[in-house]
């Protein structure tokens, strides 16, 4: 049976939660170079295309010949980080997560309730791939690897993501309504 002093300071717990998520969501202040823009590019890239220059932190949508909206994103950190070319065959809103088993070994402290088992982390705002998901797939196989959103946005403009390239929430909603299924998205 659960105690009243438990039942109290689990509620108390549960109120104060959100608050202290929006406390830090409100801290967070995006440097204005990672915001969405419209931004001239090298017309040898073609309407319709995604290329990411991790190096610079930037994704650029090409618009039209010459043009392309610029996103800013968080990358892999050295040696995780995906390069080539590939294709958006998947999207999904509030997608579901679980590690690779490879993220597992590296780190197993940090993925724990992954270990031996198929638990799958549902979609939703606690969700380390966000808003939203567009699965990069190789010769019709999965890579792996992901532009998604992020539950840590302070990650934009760095190195530090085990190899998927990470946007602001908003921005990658904004990126998965205007790019289709069969984009091909260039990686340098």
């Amino acid at each position: 049976m659960i105690s009243r002093r438990h039942f109290v300071a689990a509620t108390l717990a549960a109120v104060a939660f959100p608050q202290t998520v929006f406390a830090q969501a409100r801290s967070f202040s995006l440097d204005p170079r990672f915001a969405p823009q419209d931004v001239g590019i090298d017309p040898k890239y073609g309407p319709g295309q995604l290329l990411v220059l991790p190096r610079a932190h930037f994704l650029y949508l090409v618009t039209e010949t010459g043009r392309a909206r610029r996103y800013g994103v968080g990358v892999g950190q050295a040696g995780l980080d995906f390069t080539g070319t590939a294709t958006i065959d998947v999207k999904k809103k509030w997608p579901t997560w679980r590690p690779t088993n490879e993220m597992i070994e590296r780190d197993p402290r940090a993925y724990t309730k992954f270990i031996d088992n198929d638990y799958v982390q549902p979609g939703g705002p606690g969700n380390p791939l966000g808003a939203r998901a567009l699965y990069l797939f190789q010769n019709g196989r999965d890579t792996y690897y992901r532009i998604h959103g992020t539950t840590e946005p302070e990650s934009i403009g760095r190195s530090v993501s085990n190899g998927c390239i990470r946007m602001i929430n908003d921005h990658v909603i904004d990126l998965y309504e205007r790019v289709p299924t069969g984009t091909v998205v260039t990686v340098l």
